[in-house]
């Protein structure tokens, strides 16, 4: 005979027949159930404690009888595959349990197979009951719960998906292509962008073009653990990145970073990988990644957006246009975020940092502070974005400041040098020249005399030694070193230096005194006549010009020595040259030693 099993609904609907004083017969006829089986439900029914006409009979009744008159085992003696089971409970164990460095132990299809080798054949699903009754076992993707329902322009799911690979317009050469998908939860509405690499600027370009797409921003984006989002994952503390956390702060949303290994976390746009992969990039022709895009946009709007969605069995493109867009924080003025890039760098011995491929300057201070400090801590925080680079102490104090520049380019500020070497590192003599000329006239001529010509710099160590040699003696005493140089047309800074150290020029004129008058030059002499320099040869009886002429006694007409204004006299000669000029012996010649 066969059973037919009787729901708790049929047994209740015939003893609230019998409450109502119906007959066993008009019970039979209405429900169609044998007699001798309405009989065994009341008797059932009664032992349990149930009283015709007291009260109605209800649902937790009506289970109790169901489950009694349920065929079946009444004991828990193990069935037949139980018992092949039993005795290699241990050995089923040692293979569900993790060994060694293993994440996770065999799985039970496997252990179900290796049970056939060893001749104990049952079914599976008698082997997954004993695993799960004996062993602990259950499958945990069997169960999941549902979240409440957002509200509109509340979250977006971010997340990357592999698409395959394009070619590259240039040169032919295929790449791997990436989808950032965006994900409203609410609407369902989504956007895809499609790059080449997941980096900081990759995935802050994505989610500024899914704004701009959606005309606004939601108020929490749900990321995966990402590198270029999530530096440090953690189910409760995670650390994000720099930049990222910087682009939230700049658009006004909130990072929830999902939790690590747990897709569940982000199912809405888990799902859409494979489904933006199937429906979308396969089984089309590309030329390039710019051809993805246009289509992807085109996608998203009509085919994506058009579709009744299998959860909701709305189309998310009417929903998000009737709803949730206007919920969404609005863009208003802000232009597109500069993405930054942050990198610590060494100060070099040359005053500058290499950021970017470029070269950027720092002040005189940071090259000797850093230079004692270990390696370790040698290095400055550097931001650069499209327009400018910032420099920072470790502690975040701002040091500098620069226009940003291209790979091989440099941005020195000849303020961050020592002053002695500014000029010299500029190679601009006009600006030595201006600040020689602040020291004294005399300096800045002396100064503009020697860096004049074709090519000054060749000059320009020696203006430097020049600006030392103030800076050692003294600007007035340099400066009527080269006063009394350039009266004599010494154009040098050793002549100039000599000057100093033998104590050959002027003294400083007092304050009360007149401007002192520029130092003439004295007219050239010689004490000899031009041709008694000339040498030849003489021949015999010939008598040397100058020899008759110095024999003749003629006097030699001399220019006179000084000022032609004060004449030398006797009043002005000193002891020794008075003596001599009157005949006074013990005068020695003049031009040979005194007598010892």
């Amino acid at each position: 005979m066969v059973y037919r099993e009787v729901g708790m609904w049929e047994i209740l609907n015939i003893l609230k027949r019998y409450g109502r004083r119906e007959t066993i017969a008009g019970i039979h006829r209405a429900t169609g159930h044998r007699r001798k089986t309405i009989r065994r439900y009341i008797d059932l029914a009664e032992e349990m404690g149930w009283v015709r006409g007291e009260h109605e009979p209800d649902e937790v009744l009506a289970t109790e009888v169901t489950r009694l008159v349920k065929p079946g085992p009444r004991c828990d003696q193990p069935g037949e595959a139980e018992q092949k089971l039993l005795p290699l409970l241990a050995q089923i164990e040692t293979w569900l349990t993790p060994q060694h460095e293993q994440r996770r132990g065999l799985r039970l299809t496997k252990v179900h197979r290796l049970l056939e080798r060893l001749g104990v054949t049952v079914p599976y699903s008698s082997l997954h009951r004993f695993a799960v009754k004996h062993c602990g076992f259950a499958d945990k993707r069997r169960w999941t719960v549902r979240m409440a329902d957002t509200t509109p322009g509340e979250v977006a799911q971010v997340d990357y998906g592999y698409l395959g690979l394009v070619p590259e317009p240039d040169t032919g050469r295929r790449r791997k292509l990436y989808a950032l998908i965006v994900t409203l939860v609410y609407s369902r509405h989504q956007y895809v962008h499609v790059t080449h690499s997941q980096t900081v600027a990759a995935l802050v370009d994505g989610l500024e073009e899914a704004w701009e797409f959606f005309g606004g921003v939601t108020r929490r984006v749900i990321v995966d653990n990402l590198k270029a989002a999530v530096i440090k994952p953690d189910r409760y503390d995670p650390t994000f990145q720099r930049v990222f956390e910087e682009y939230a702060d700049y658009r006004g949303f909130v990072i929830d970073a999902a939790v690590p290994g747990h897709p569940k976390g982000k199912p809405h746009v888990e799902r859409a990988v494979p489904y933006v992969r199937e429906d979308f990039f396969r089984g089309e022709q590309w030329l390039g990644r710019e051809h993805v895009q246009r289509e992807a946009i085109v996608w998203c709007r009509k085919r994506a957006g058009g579709r009744v969605h299998g959860t909701t069995r709305k189309a998310p493109l009417a929903v998000f246009e009737n709803t949730e867009q206007e919920a969404l924080l609005g863009l208003g003025d802000q232009a597109r975020f500069d993405t930054p890039d942050w990198a610590e760098c060494v100060v070099h011995p040359d005053h500058h940092i290499s950021f970017g491929k470029a070269l950027y300057s720092v002040p005189h201070r940071y090259v000797h502070l850093y230079r004692r400090k270990p390696p370790g801590k040698r290095k400055l925080t550097v931001r650069g974005d499209r327009g400018l680079v910032r420099i920072y102490e470790p502690d975040g104090t701002l040091i500098k400041t620069h226009p940003c520049k291209p790979p091989g380019g440099r941005s020195t500020d000849y303020e961050d040098y020592p002053d002695e070497v500014t000029p010299y590192a500029m190679r601009d003599p006009e600006r030595m020249i201006r600040e020689a000329a602040e020291r004294g006239e005399a300096l800045g001529g002396f100064t503009r005399a020697l860096l004049s010509g074709d090519f000054p710099w060749a000059k320009l160590r020696q203006a430097q030694k020049l600006m030392r040699l103030g800076r050692k003696y003294g600007w007035e005493r340099t400066d009527q070193a080269c006063r009394r140089a350039l009266a004599f047309d010494l154009i040098n800074v050793k002549r100039v230096q000599r000057i100093i150290e033998q104590g050959l020029a002027a003294p400083p004129v007092p304050e009360t005194s007149a401007s002192p008058d520029p130092v003439a030059q004295l007219p050239l002499r010689f004490a000899r006549p031009a041709n008694s320099f000339s040498h030849h040869s003489q021949k015999q009886g010939e008598t040397d010009e100058r020899s008759t002429q110095l024999n003749e006694g003629s006097p030699q007409e001399a220019p006179p020595l000084g000022d032609p204004a004060h004449p030398a006299g006797p009043g002005s000669l000193c002891e020794e040259g008075q003596a001599r000029a009157d005949g006074i012996p013990g005068a020695h010649p003049p031009g040979r030693d005194r007598p010892a």
